[in-house]
């Protein structure tokens, strides 16, 4: 393997890595603060894609610049995100906080079978697509490679930042400490005055806004095509299984090396690509069970 081969496979491995983190950060974040796997979480990765090709599309019919193509992803992902994450959590999860975590997980699972044939129903079966981020930040040479600025510098720069303001708004605000008590004891949160129902909404719709902005920033660099969600849950769960359950720093080291294994069965192994990030979630788990992290840690947020 040159090294051309080599510093290509880190940055796509890296690209991806950020994109996979967004979402699966949601999917831990939820269930470290409510205690459910929300297998619904991938249509919110589609549905932040398909709303954003079609905000984006429409925007650039009106005349708007493309140098705002990046505030119409992150207005997508916003939108999906408190919309159908808001209207999720109160009408459905409310009902099944107290039942067996096995009925959750089939009850989240409907959802998202329901959200699938919802979005053939209003977007269609052709592909979308919406670039004009990445042709307006064009390309940089690395080393003699050619690679796009978007997915060298955004993409992770858009991953770091989240990761950086979810820590420090968990640690230092007033709500942050009130999720983080949630998560330890909501019993004891509730007997204390916190408002549990009024943290699980602005959680659940915190990490609805996470998985449906992978999705948005991941569009500019693919079509958008019906599955993507199935696809994109399928590997953050394998990042959060990976990581341990309610693992934000956990999440973040396996998203990258899911990420990185992953480019680079890509350009070595292509015949096994598929079954890597699934065979370094089987390797984690036979010797630690509970995940990369301890299980004095997997309630923490």
């Amino acid at each position: 393997m040159n090294i051309d081969l080599f510093m290509l496979a880190i940055m796509d491995g890296v690209s991806y890595a950020s994109l996979l983190f967004l979402v699966a950060l949601g999917m831990t974040l939820v269930f470290g603060v409510m205690r459910i796997l929300n297998m619904a979480h991938g249509s919110l990765y589609a549905f932040g894609g398909y709303v954003a090709a079609s905000i984006g599309l429409w925007v650039a019919a009106a005349g708007v610049p493309p140098a705002w193509s990046l505030a119409v992803l992150l207005l997508a992902a916003i939108l999906v995100g408190t919309l159908l994450g808001a209207a999720m959590e109160v009408s459905l999860l409310r009902r099944i906080y107290d039942k067996e975590p096995m009925l959750q997980l089939l009850v989240t699972f409907a959802a998202f079978m329901i959200f699938e044939d919802l979005q053939r129903m209003i977007f269609g079966v052709q592909p979308y697509s919406y670039s004009a981020i990445v042709d307006y930040l064009g390309v940089v040479d690395v080393i003699g490679i050619t690679y796009t600025r978007y997915q060298l510098f955004v993409l992770p720069g858009a991953a770091i930042l989240i990761f950086i303001a979810l820590r420090s708004f968990l640690k230092y605000s007033r709500m942050g400490k009130q999720i983080v008590a949630v998560a330890h004891h909501r019993e004891v949160s509730m007997a204390m005055g916190i408002n549990v129902k009024r943290i699980c909404l602005f959680t659940f719709v915190v990490g609805s806004i996470l998985g449906a902005l992978g999705g948005a920033l991941a569009l500019p660099t693919t079509s958008w095509v019906p599955g993507s969600g199935a696809e994109m849950i399928v590997l953050s769960f394998a990042v959060v299984a990976t990581a341990g359950l309610g693992q934000i720093e956990g999440a973040l080291i396996a998203a990258i090396l899911i990420g990185l294994a992953r480019s680079f069965a890509v350009y070595l192994l292509p015949e096994i690509e598929v079954l890597v990030p699934y065979l370094i979630m089987v390797l984690v788990l036979l010797f630690k069970p509970e995940g990369l992290f301890s299980v004095a840690q997997a309630r923490r947020v």
